[in-house]
């Protein structure tokens, strides 16, 4: 007698969706899959890591502005300090949280709530397997990998980054940095 094959699982390190840039997620895109909030990482997702320069990410400011519009609900998730975060949470005209601890779910539950949305109903947007993807797989949520605004990151976070092409690489997807 044999046994039915296990059903395939989805690896929490796997992404849903794949794109080169936040400004990619357009409503039409959302629909298409059911989402009617985001969850936004801050840096080397929506501005440079590290960056102050809100002329600099003029087209992402325009693209939060035109979701706002189309009733989309946003939320930024972010790890950065608490004083970065507000400080682009000011430009961005939309709730937030900086040291956010993720991927804790913890801090995704928070941010459903902020939303009042579930999370089948929410993506999560960022730059990192082991952060964002992880995080929001871990939490129900659609999760989206876009590709890092620029390399600068910390340390730890160019290690991870080698971790995360291999993970990448495993799922059929390579970002030639």
């Amino acid at each position: 007698m044999s046994r039915p094959a296990p059903a395939p699982s989805r690896s929490l390190l796997r992404p849903a969706d794949v794109i080169d840039h936040v400004t990619h997620i357009t409503p039409e895109f959302l629909a298409d899959r059911g989402l009617h909030g985001l969850l936004l990482d801050l840096d080397n997702t929506l501005v440079p890591y590290g960056s102050y320069d809100p002329a600099g990410v003029a087209q992402t400011l325009a693209w939060v502005r035109d979701l706002k519009l189309a009733g989309v609900g946003l939320y930024l998730l972010s790890n950065a300090t608490g004083q970065r975060a507000a400080f682009w949470l000011d430009r961005l005209d939309f709730q937030g949280v900086g040291l956010a601890g993720k991927p804790n779910p913890r801090a995704f539950r928070k941010a459903l709530r902020a939303l009042n949305l579930p999370p089948a109903q929410v993506g999560m947007v960022g730059d990192q397997l082991f952060t964002d993807v992880l995080g929001g797989n871990l939490s129900g949520m659609h999760t989206i990998l876009v590709r890092p605004l620029v390399t600068n990151a910390l340390p730890h976070t160019r290690v991870a980054r080698r971790l995360e092409r291999a993970v990448l690489k495993r799922y059929g997807h390579d970002w030639h940095h």
